[in-house]
């Protein structure tokens, strides 16, 4: 079966799909950014086959969404861009809606924000005005690469 080529249409959702869009992938960067960062580890941890976890972390390499980097003589981890580390914030509200709607007896993990220490969630609010920003929130608009 031939994949869809989400990355050509014209919609930031797709494009982003086309990178992360298949269910393994933000899973390896999940545990990527929370340090399982090596072949060995990821697959165990994932349970996941090396074939599909070797073609996935290369296809995540290709995008820049993680480097490879040698630790030892022929020996390899996997770090976060800086493409990789902001689409963890895409997981981290992933992991919002889904500590509310599909965890019944709470959330798995908890997060601590570094600046006051305090356990959280992540909001999504305005850079200029600093209120909310949901879907409830804003208005759908052309934007320049829209044609």
């Amino acid at each position: 079966m031939q994949r869809t080529d989400f990355g050509t249409m014209a919609c930031s959702i797709a494009r982003t799909l086309d990178v992360i869009g298949e269910p393994w992938s933000p899973l390896i960067l999940r545990d990527v950014y929370a340090g399982i960062n090596r072949f060995d580890r990821i697959q165990e941890d994932l349970g996941i086959s090396r074939k599909v976890l070797t073609e996935r972390l290369k296809w995540l390499v290709e995008r820049e969404v993680l480097e490879r980097r040698e630790y030892a003589t022929n020996r390899y981890e996997y770090a976060l861009t800086e493409r990789g580390t902001e689409l963890v914030d895409v997981l981290m509200v992933m992991v919002r809606w889904g500590d509310r709607w599909v965890s019944p007896d709470g959330p798995p993990v908890l997060y601590r924000h570094h600046a006051c220490g305090q356990v959280s969630h992540v909001e999504l609010t305005c850079p200029h005005c600093g209120g909310p920003m949901t879907a409830k929130d804003i208005d759908l608009l052309a934007g320049p690469g829209s044609s």
